[in-house]
This record gives structure tokens, sequence and C-alpha cells, in this order.
């Protein structure tokens, strides 16, 4: 293997989080209910916020304005995504780290932490288990160490594609440490989907103290640069995140505004996700529950980005327990894990308990993919497995085009209920096929009469009749 990447910075990189300004916003006095509404207004045109819109919306605290942002939220969600959700995987391949991160027990200094990287074979057995619950899109999770350079991710991108069990996995996407250009192009070149690097905090002094000098992750420009190179690499898919519960979350929600508006400002392409996760007990760490986030709040970080950033798509993983995530999926979330594990083997390994040496953090829904599709489609929502995006290359600015003004809702309902069909066919249980063939009804009798539905109904009805797989409007 190769060492890590080199520090090379991309074209011009500078450091765009103005910590003074954005603090200084947040120091203003509660807006007033007539300019927090004009907010809202513009949002729900699809117009994305500026920081300073962002810092009146988490201002306004009072139970009055807090309520019409939920509401707010609720609509915007409707506009451009419809009623569709998102599942994925996540798949750890690696926990070897360099790094030291306070937070996470994968940190080199965690004596507990049981190091594993999956074999090829081992790779091929966890992805032939997902696909044999119905899963078609994962996220592959590695630890940063020179045993996992961007060959090793390309390599295993390849793997999980060429496995193919009861079905196939039709979209990977990456989560890992930030590579240089040559890197990401190699990765590019395996056919990923999105590159999502978390900053885990904007805040420098926490972020200096979290990270230790001597290590990768220290610097903390290197990072904050790491999506910029990727575009220049040409991964115009990108995503971010950030861990809530190391810092004021108020100040972490303008970072992520920062972020996304300084890569649509550079490249005409914002963030295609962005992730909101809150700090999980996990072996070897100790929290500081002070800067602990609560429910309220966390509702309202999601609430907030969903107004603030309206074409990104927000991600609520199974950190957060079932009955958290059933108040929050309404609230702006498009896409969530199911039937996740994060143990390296877990899938075909733990059983039922949650083995902490083993794992990042603590899970907080361990639920079944099948329990999760019951659920949502109980609750009005469309699951779906759909990756048509990627197929015809509607990514980046192409993307950015449709979601923008909302039309890719368009393309998302339809694509959702073919998916859905699939796994309805050849996964799902009795009693959730009969709640699934009951919604795919109801949905098709909402489609406005036209070519469009008749073409929806075609391909259902090829799907049924076992024709043809993997459909894309």
């Amino acid at each position: 293997m190769s060492s890590l990447p080199s520090m090379k910075l991309s074209a011009g990189a500078a450091d765009f989080i103005d910590e003074a300004y954005l603090f200084g916003l947040l120091g203003g006095k509660r807006p007033e209910a007539a300019r927090v509404r004009d907010i809202i207004a513009k949002s729900l045109e699809k117009q994305a916020l500026g920081v300073e819109e962002t810092a009146q919306l988490l201002l306004a605290d009072t139970p009055e304005l807090v309520e019409e942002i939920f509401a707010a939220a609720r609509e915007l969600k409707e506009k451009v995504y419809g009623n569709r959700i998102v599942l994925f995987a996540p798949l750890y391949i690696g926990n070897k780290c360099v790094n030291d991160c306070a937070y996470c027990a994968f940190k080199r200094s965690n004596a507990s932490a049981i190091r594993r990287t999956l074999t090829e074979g081992e790779i091929r057995g966890q992805v032939e288990a997902l696909e044999s619950k119905g899963h078609k899109r994962l996220i592959l999770v590695f630890g940063e160490h020179q045993a996992y350079d961007a060959e090793f991710i390309a390599q295993s991108v390849r793997t999980v594609y060429d496995t193919r069990g009861k079905g196939e996995i039709r979209r990977v996407n990456i989560n890992a440490a930030p590579l240089d250009r040559e890197g990401y192009a190699i990765v590019k070149a395996a056919g990923i989907g999105t590159y999502q690097i978390f900053h885990e905090t904007y805040h420098h002094e926490t972020y200096a103290r979290l990270h230790p000098r001597g290590t990768r992750k220290a610097n903390y420009l290197y990072r904050l640069d790491g999506l910029n190179r990727a575009f220049e690499a040409g991964c115009d898919d990108v995503g971010l995140g950030v861990l809530f519960g190391l810092v004021d979350w108020r100040f972490e929600v303008l970072g992520l505004v920062s972020h996304a508006l300084h890569l649509q400002r550079r490249y005409n392409v914002g963030p295609h996700t962005i992730s909101f996760p809150r700090l999980r007990p996990a072996a070897g760490v100790a929290l500081d529950r002070e800067l602990l986030v609560g429910d309220q709040e966390f509702k309202r970080i999601i609430a907030i980005l969903r107004l603030a950033v309206p074409y990104t798509g927000l991600i609520l993983t199974a950190r957060e327990n079932a009955q958290v995530r059933r108040e929050c999926i309404s609230l702006g979330v498009s896409q969530i894990d199911a039937g996740s594990r994060i143990e390296l083997g877990g899938y075909t390994e733990a059983g039922d308990a949650q083995v902490m040496e083993r794992e990042q953090f603590s899970l907080g829904d361990v639920r079944s993919l099948d329990e999760v599709m019951a659920e949502l489609m109980g609750a009005g929502y469309i699951p779906s497995f759909c990756t048509s995006c990627y197929r015809v290359g509607r990514t980046g600015e192409h993307f950015m085009e449709f979601s923008i003004p909302g039309f890719i809702k368009e393309f998302c309902t339809p694509n959702a209920l073919l998916t859905l069909q699939e796994y309805l066919l050849d996964y799902a249980s009795p009693s959730t096929r009969e709640i699934g063939d009951r919604l795919i009804a109801e949905e098709l009798a909402k489609l406005v009469d036209g070519h469009g539905k008749q073409g929806v109904v075609q391909r259902l009805k090829e799907i049924r009749e076992g024709a043809q797989r993997d459909h894309c409007f």
C-alpha cells in the first residue's frame, strides 16, 4: 500500500469559516416575527438562505416562531422531495486509524478497540447479506490509515458492485478521509456516488483540542479544503456533515451553511447531502454532557437546515432511536439508513447484540429494514432505493438545475414507486407487502393522468411480471 496522500491544497484554498462573524450574528437580538416570516417565505420559494438569514432563524426561539419554522420545513420538504424517503445502509470496511479524535472509539489510543480490515471475501459476504435484505444503496466507511489509500477504496467499491447475490448494489457512496486530487480521481473512476467528509466541528479551538497535534486530522485547513479538491478531480457529488455535541449547535449550523454557500459560489454546485449526527456513547470515550444537543434543539437543527439549503438532501442516521426518527423525518429529512450494523463484519457475525468494542459509536435504532419500511409506509412515506440520477447523469450542475427549482420531485416519486415495487416482490414480509401494495395504489391515484402516469403503470406491470428490473425515469 502507498502512504497517505500528500497535503497539497486546492488552487486558492482558504479558511472561509469567519468565526468572529458567525458568533457575532448569534449574539444579536431575537428577530421580530415579521422578519422571520419574510425569511421563511423566501425559503418556501426554494431560494437558499444566506448565513445572516439562517442566524435569524436560529435566534427565533419563541414557541410560536419555532412551530412556524417546523411547519415551513415540512411544507418545503413536500414541495421539493415529495413524500419519498431514500434508504441506505453503512458498511464499515476498516477501522485502523492514525488519528486520535477524542470522541471516536476508533481513535488510535483506544486499546479496547478491536481492529480489523475486511478482506475482499469478507466484503462480498457482507454485501450478499445486505442484498438478501433488499438494500440497493451503501455507504462505505473507512478509518484514516495508509492501508486505506485511494486504490484500496476504489477496489472495495468495485468488489461491492461486482457482488451479486439476491439482487445487486446500484450505488456506493464513500465516507472517508480527505484525499489529494489524484486520489479522488481514482475513487471517482470506480463509479462512486457521493464522497462525504465530516468536518466534525467548524470551531477552530475545539477542532484543535479534539484532534491532537501530530495527527493527520489536526490540519484544519486540509480537511476544510477536502471537498474543493474533490471537485477539482471531477467528483461533482459531495456530502457535508458535523458531529453535534462538540460545541454550540447554532454555530455548527452556520458553519454548515457557510460551507454549502462556499461550494455553490465556487463550483456552482452545493452539497448533495448534509448529515447532522449527534454525539453518541462509544467505547473508550468520555462525553461532555453539557454540550449534548437535546431533542427539541435537534428538531430545530433539521428544520432550519431544510429551510437554509432547500436543494440539499438531509440524512438522519440510526444513531437516533426509533421515536426520535419518527418525530424528525417530517421536518425535512430525505434519507435514512435502516437495518444498520456498524461493527466490522456486523451483517453476518454480530447477531442481535451490539458489541461496543467493535463499533465506532452505539446505534439508537437497530430495527430491521423490513420493520422500518413497514413503518414508513404506514405513515404515508414512499421508501425509495432509487439511484437513477447517477445512472442517467443527473449529478453536479445538472442535478442542481432540477433540484433548486424543485423539479427533482417529478423524477423522485415515479422512481421511488418502481424500486418499492421491486422490494415488495423480492424481499418484503407478507404484512409489509400488504401495506406497500396499498400505498402504491394510493400514490398512483394521485398521479395526473397522461403519458407520465401511463409510463409508471406500465413499468410497474413489467416488474410484477418479472420482465425487467432497474427502470429509470
